[in-house]
């Protein structure tokens, strides 16, 4: 106690001389970057012209999927509202159990695969012609 065997201590000696030379170092390696190789992302934007189909960000797809097909707005409203109530539920789901192995807990493992599955097939069908959304062009 009180007694350093390793010599100086790491703070504030020697963290106070890195911090700035690493965070230093970082900002003149992007900026090098920057000015060296400048790269276009993709072409200029034009605010006159439309795109044919507007798609979200990917992480709606799976949620802009369910409003494309289905006929009844509100009905796609209320599946849209019941996405988040279903992930709050899913801690719930078999909390007497108190395995953690996902083996052992049937119930639970079964609906995050189910889950998991239809979110990637609906998010996989929003990027889709409508017609072929469903079936994903297999058959």
């Amino acid at each position: 106690m009180g007694h350093n065997y390793y010599g100086e201590p790491a703070w504030p000696n020697d963290l106070l001389y890195i911090f700035p030379v690493v965070i230093l170092g970082t900002i003149a390696c992007n900026v090098g970057l920057a000015v060296l190789e400048p790269s276009m992302i993709g072409e200029p934007a034009d605010p006159f012209a439309t795109p044919l189909e507007i798609l979200p960000e990917w992480y709606f797809f799976p949620v802009f999927q369910i409003l494309r097909t289905v006929p009844n707005k509100l009905l796609g409203v209320l599946l849209m509202v019941s996405v988040p109530l279903g992930l709050l539920t899913v801690p719930f789901l078999e909390n007497v159990n108190k395995f953690q192995n996902p083996f052992r807990r049937p119930v639970a493992t079964t609906v995050f695969l189910i889950g998991t599955i239809v979110a990637l097939w609906l998010g996989i069908g929003a990027t889709l012609p409508i017609d072929k959304s469903l079936t994903l062009g297999l058959f």
